[in-house]
C-alpha cells in the first residue's frame, strides 16, 4: 500500500494506524474467501476458517507493529496464511525458515506464485550462509592445488572439473543448483569460504564474490528469505550482512519457529571445534607452499597445530555411535583427567600462537596471510578462552563425535531477544506487561511473527515463549482441519519391553517385521537414538527373512521384497525419494529406520507412508549437560523439571514425529509407539491429550486389521 501525494506531489501525512489495519483486513479477507482471490487463482484452494484465522491475526500484527506467536497445525496452510498479508501490506519483509531446503521451495515456488497471482511488483531475494555460495578465490586455490599434487585425484578432481565449468555458467553461485554434488562432499569446504578465512574487500575476486551480490540483492528486496542459523550467526557476529539488513525492514516472520531457541543457542556461545583447527592449518599448508615457500616452515608449524588437536582428542577417548557429551563445570570435562587435558589445550594455544607469529613476518604477502594470521589469533584465544573456567550464567560442555566441540553456551535465548531484538517498551503510566494505556497490546519498533506446527503442548504455549523471551506476545493456537478420526489411528502396545531394556529394539523390529509387509512397506520408523537406529536397521532384514518362513497366510508374501533403508545410507534427500516411490508398485516396497532431523520437515502426503512407528517416547537425554543446567535453574526456581521441562519437549517432539503420518485430508495411517509408559503412566494422559486426536485400538489384531483396509483402500 503507497502513500497518498498532495496536489504538489509531496507525500500527504500517514494514514491512521487502525485505518491501515482495517484495509490491509479487507484485503486479506476478501483473499481467502470462497470465490476470492486464491480460489480462483488456484483451483485446489479450499477456503479454511483456521488458515482466514491466522492470516487476519497476521495482518494486524504486521499493521500494529505487534508481537504475534501462532501455532498452525498440520493442513492449516500457514505458508500462504502469513505470505498473503506479507505482500498485501507493502511492508518491507524478513522471512527466516528452519532449513535451506524451505528457503529455496518458498523463494522459488510459493513466492513467484503469489506475487503472479496478487499482481504485485515486488523484489524478492534469497540470502544463505557463506558455505552455500561458491567462492571463486577458493576455488582457484583449489584448481592450483591440483596442479601442484595437493589436491585428491580420481572423483574429486572430476568433480572439480564439473563445478569449473558450472562457474563459467552461474550467476548465483549458490551450490543447490549445481546437480550431483553430494551435501556430504569433501570438496564442499574447499570451494566455499567461510567467517574465518574469507578476505573481505582484500579478496582479488571481491567484485564478483557471489555473496556480495546475493546480499546486494538482499539489500534491494521488498521481501527477503533467510534461514535461522544465518539469522543468528549474523546476530552473534554482526558481520554477515545481515546486520545492515535487520534495521531496513518493518517485519521478519520466523516459519517453523520451533527450532529458533535451540539454533540460537548454538550461535550466542563460543565454541572450538577439531574441524575448524583443521581447517585453519589445511589452509595455512596450502598458502603458505604456494605464495611463501621458504618463509617459514609451514610443514612443521601444520604438523604441530595437527598433533596438538589429536592429542586433545586423545585425551577426550572414543565416543560411541551417536557422540557424547560431557559435562564440563570445572577446569576439566568429567571423566577426563585434568593434568592432560590442561597440557593438551596449551599445546594448541601455543601451536596456534607460534603459527600467528610466523604469519606476521609475511603478511605483506598478500591479503591471505593477514587472514590466516586473525585466524591464527582467533584460535588462540578461544585455546585460551577455555582453559579458564565457565562463566557462571552459561553451561559448558565437550562434545565427542566425529569431531571434537568445546562449548559454552547460553541456556536459551530469552534474554538476547528482549535486550537485541524486542526489547520492553518503556511505558511511563507502568501498565501491565505488553500492554500500552488503553489496554491494547504494545507496539514494537517492527512486527515479529512467529510461526509453527508445534510450539507447545497447552494453550499458552510456554515451552516456546518462555525460552524464547515471548511471554509478552499475542498467542494464537489454530487446530487442523484434518478429520483425524477418520484418517488415523494410534496403536500402543498393551504388553511390551519397557525402553532401557535389552530386547527394545529387538521387540520394536518384530513388530515392524509383522506390520509392514500387510502394507507392502510404506513405512517410516522413528528412533530416539542412533544406537537404536543401528539396532532396528540390522535386525529388521533378518526378520523380514524369518517371516517368509512362517506358515502360509500368517504374514503377506511381500515381506520378501521389502527393502530396509537406514539413515546415513544415501543423502536424506534420496532416502525420501526412494520411500516415495515404494507406492508405484509391490516390488518397491520399501522400510525406512531413520533418526534426528527424520522426525520433522518429513512431507510425504498419499499412500506413500501410511506406517509410522515410534521406538519410545522422545524425552530428552538426562545426561546431556544442556539439559542437566536447565533442569538445575528451575528446581532452584522451585519448579518441577520433570512437568516444566522434560514432559514439554517430550510432547513436542512426539507431535512432530506423528506429524510426518497425515499430511492431507485424503491421507490415512497407523502411529505405532512402542512404548508402554504412554498407556501405564499417570504423565501418559497429558503426552495422548498433545497427539491429534486419532482412533484408539486396544490390541494388534486391530492394527493389522487397520493396516489391511489401508492396503485394501
Amino acid at each position: 500500500m503507497s502513500l497518498p501525494e498532495t496536489a504538489e506531489g509531496q507525500v500527504a501525512p500517514a494514514l491512521p494506524r487502525q485505518v491501515v489495519a482495517d484495509s490491509l483486513r479487507a484485503e486479506v479477507s476478501a483473499a481467502f474467501a470462497e470465490g476470492g482471490l486464491l480460489a480462483r487463482g488456484f483451483p485446489s484452494f479450499r477456503a479454511r476458517d483456521g488458515q482466514t484465522e491466522m492470516a487476519l491475526a497476521v495482518a494486524d500484527t504486521l499493521s500494529r507493529r505487534e508481537v504475534l506467536v501462532v501455532e498452525a497445525g498440520t493442513g492449516v496452510g500457514k505458508t500462504y496464511a502469513y505470505l498473503v498479508p506479507a505482500l498485501l501490506s507493502g511492508q518491507r519483509v524478513m522471512l527466516s525458515t528452519a532449513t535451506k531446503t524451505l528457503q529455496d521451495q518458498l523463494h522459488g515456488r510459493d513466492l513467484p506464485r503469489l506475487l503472479q497471482l496478487l499482481g504485485l511488483p515486488l523484489r524478492t531475494a534469497l540470502l544463505k550462509g557463506r558455505a552455500s555460495y561458491l567462492c571463486l578465490h577458493r576455488l582457484e586455490q583449489a584448481r592450483q592445488g591440483a596442479t601442484s599434487g595437493h589436491a585428491a585425484s580420481g572423483p574429486s578432481a572430476h568433480a572439480l572439473s564439473r563445478i569449473e565449468q558450472w562457474a563459467r555458467q552461474t550467476r548465483t553461485g549458490d551450490l543447490a543448483e549445481l546437480p550431483g554434488l553430494d551435501e556430504r562432499s569433501p570438496l564442499i569446504p574447499l570451494i566455499t569460504s567461510t567467517r574465518d578465512n574469507c578476505l573481505g574487500q582484500d579478496c582479488p575476486r571481491y567484485r564478483d564474490c557471489h555473496v556480495n551480490l546475493a546480499r546486494r540483492e538482499a539489500l534491494a528486496a521488498d521481501l527477503l528469505v533467510v534461514n535461522h542459523h544465518l539469522f543468528f550467526a549474523d546476530l552473534a557476529v554482526r558481520e554477515s550482512g545481515m546486520a545492515e539488513l535487520l534495521p531496513t525492514v518493518d517485519a521478519v516472520i520466523f516459519d517453523e519457529a520451533h527450532q529458533l531457541n535451540e539454533t540460537g543457542v548454538q550461535f550466542l556461545g563460543r565454541q572450538l571445534s577439531s574441524s575448524q583447527v583443521l581447517d585453519f592449518a589445511r589452509d595455512l599448508l596450502a598458502t603458505g607452499l604456494q605464495q611463501a615457500r621458504g618463509l617459514a616452515d609451514w610443514r612443521q608449524l601444520t604438523g604441530a597445530i595437527e598433533h596438538a588437536i589429536q592429542d586433545l582428542r586423545l585425551c577426550a577417548g572414543r565416543a560411541p555411535t551417536g557422540g557424547l557429551r560431557l559435562s564440563w563445570s570445572d577446569a576439566t570435562p568429567e571423566r577426563l583427567n585434568a593434568d592432560a587435558w590442561a597440557a593438551a589445550l596449551q599445546g594448541l594455544q601455543q601451536a596456534c600462537e607460534d603459527a600467528r607469529a610466523a604469519l606476521t613476518h609475511v603478511d605483506e604477502l598478500g591479503p591471505d596471510f593477514l587472514r590466516l594470521a586473525d585466524r591464527a589469533r582467533d584460535l588462540t584465544a578461544l585455546a585460551t578462552f577455555f582453559l579458564a573456567p565457565a562463566s557462571p550464567e552459561a553451561v559448558r560442555w565437550l562434545e565427542v563425535a566425529q569431531q571434537l566441540r568445546l562449548i559454552e553456551s547460553p541456556l536459551d535465548i530469552a534474554d538476547t531477544v528482549r535486550a537485541r531484538l524486542i526489547p520492553p517498551v518503556p511505558d511511563a503510566a507502568q501498565d501491565e506487561p505488553g500492554h500500552g494505556t488503553d489496554g491494547a497490546p504494545r507496539a514494537a519498533s517492527r512486527a515479529w511473527i512467529f510461526t509453527s506446527a508445534t510450539l507447545g503442548d497447552e494453550e499458552t504455549l510456554r515451552w516456546f515463549t518462555e525460552p524464547c523471551g515471548l511471554q509478552d506476545a499475542r498467542v494464537l493456537r489454530v487446530r487442523s482441519p484434518f478429520d483425524y478420526a477418520r484418517q488415523a489411528a494410534l496403536y500402543v502396545p498393551p504388553v511390551f519391553p519397557k525402553p532401557g531394556e535389552a530386547r527394545h529394539a529387538e521387540a520394536v523390529a518384530a513388530l515392524v517385521a509383522r506390520f509392514a509387509p500387510t502394507l507392502g512397506g510404506r513405512t517410516l520408523v522413528l528412533t530416539t537414538t542412533l544406537r537404536a537406529l543401528r539396532d532396528i536397521g540390522e535386525r529388521l532384514p533378518e526378520l523380514l527373512a524369518e517371516a517368509v518362513q512362517a506358515p502360509e497366510g500368517t504374514v503377506p508374501p511381500s515381506a520378501s521384497r521389502l527393502e530396509v533403508l537406514c539413515q546415513g545410507q544415501r543423502p536424506k534427500r534420496e532416502l525420501l525419494e526412494r520411500l516415495r516411490r515404494g507406492a508405484e508398485s509391490p516390488a518397491l516396497g520399501c522400510v525406512l529406520v531413520a533418526s534426528a532431523s527424520f522426525w520433522e520437515g518429513v512431507d510425504i502426503p498419499g499412500d506413500a507412508l501410511q506406517l509410522v512407528v515410534i521406538d519410545k517416547l522422545p524425552f530428552p537425554p538426562p545426561g546431556d549437560p544442556l539439559v542437566q543446567a536447565r533442569s538445575r535453574r528451575l528446581e532452584a526456581a522451585q519448579r518441577s523439571a520433570f512437568n516444566d521441562y522434560h514432559l514439554p519437549e517430550a510432547a513436542v517432539a512426539l507431535k512432530q514425529g506423528a506429524g510426518r503420518l497425515i499430511r492431507s485430508e485424503s491421507d490415512r495411517g497407523l502411529l505405532v509407539i512402542g512404548d508402554p509408559r504412554l498407556a501405564q503412566m499417570g504423565y501418559g494422559r497429558r503426552l495422548l491429550a498433545g497427539l491429534p486426536p486419532m482412533q484408539r485400538l486396544g490390541t494388534e489384531a486391530e492394527a493389522l486389521a487397520w493396516l489391511a483396509a489401508l492396503r485394501a483402500g
